[in-house]
């Protein structure tokens, strides 16, 4: 009796959590890398200060 893929097995689902955890580190630290803080600052400041 043949049984179908229905879900991941625990090592793919260590294997997505693992790569997850990669790639918010990176993206953490580009996000939080001076040159994008700031752009992202002056980007908030000005939709903060936008005119209806």
């Amino acid at each position: 009796m043949l049984r179908g893929d229905a879900g991941m097995t625990t090592a793919e689902y260590a294997v997505g959590t693992l790569a997850a955890c990669g790639f918010a580190a990176a993206l953490y630290k580009v996000v939080t890398s001076g040159v994008v803080s700031g752009e992202m600052q002056q980007l908030i400041e000005r939709a903060l200060s936008a005119e209806i």
